[in-house]
């Protein structure tokens, strides 16, 4: 569906490498396509035992490319959204996923490190979820699997500060499994899911469903979407994506 999501597979393990590095990895429509067919194939092929994530470039990923966003919010959007078909692949996904973070993991490029199951990051990795600086909602079943991770008092600051996690806190945090050297980071996360690939995949199926109430995430992400378009529509939605393309400071104060 692009070329900016690439996909190799290797002794059981589906590597989906992020690969838009111009753009940082800012995630386009055809992007969460490519995300999804990817995750979505995964869950019926038996040769695939594990799925790693990684990214070229120096991010993991800008987040959602805002150019939709503004194309959502003028009403001037009309495609299929293909990141719901992603992040309910995320939700279902029975798999093993691993992570590989390094440089920015904006919004959706770190709301989906809390559905992998191993994630390794650089020290450079900075995770955050400014939602509430573009005036939208958490996504993801981030609400909820954010603070329950971390704890509230973190989680808000994350969400409505905008605060950064650096890899160190990441992992300190429990957001991460291990701080791993740059140059490192992708042979770490390969290693890690070569060492999966080798377990009873029905044993992994079974620890993993027991760990996650797949349903309930779903459903969470439900009321999460509906509360996203609806932002998507505000005046305060307009005026941070009019601040950011003209590279200003919002002004929220009249935008009730």
């Amino acid at each position: 569906m692009t070329e900016h999501v690439k996909t190799s597979l290797e002794a059981g393990v589906l590597t989906i490498t992020l690969s838009r590095p111009e753009k940082k990895n800012a995630l386009s429509n055809a992007m969460y396509g490519a995300l999804a067919d990817a995750l979505e194939g995964a869950e019926t092929d038996p040769e695939i035992r594990v799925v790693v994530f990684q990214a070229d470039g120096d991010s993991f990923s800008a987040g959602n490319d805002l150019g939709d966003f503004v194309a959502q919010a003028t009403g001037a959007f009309t495609e299929e959204r293909h990141v719901w078909r992603f992040l309910k692949a995320l939700a279902n996904a029975t798999r093993p996923l691993v992570a590989a973070v390094h440089g920015q993991a904006v919004g959706v490029g770190t709301t989906m490190l809390l559905h992998c199951d191993l994630v390794f990051v650089a020290p450079d990795a900075r995770l955050t979820v400014p939602f509430v600086n573009l005036a939208l909602a958490p996504e993801a079943a981030s609400s909820w699997l954010l603070p329950a991770r971390i704890g509230h008092a973190r989680a808000y600051a994350m969400f409505a500060l905008g605060e950064a996690v650096d890899g160190t806190t990441a992992a300190a945090w429990g957001l991460a499994n291990a701080v791993v050297p740059a140059q490192e980071l992708r042979e770490r996360a390969r290693a890690a899911a070569d060492q999966l690939a080798k377990r009873p995949l029905g044993a992994l199926t079974v620890t993993k469903g027991l760990m996650r109430d797949a349903e309930a995430i779903a459903a969470l992400m439900d009321k999460e979407g509906a509360l996203f378009a609806q932002r998507l529509q505000t005046a305060e939605a307009r005026e941070a994506f009019m601040a950011f393309a003209e590279r200003r400071a919002p002004d929220f104060s009249k935008a009730g």
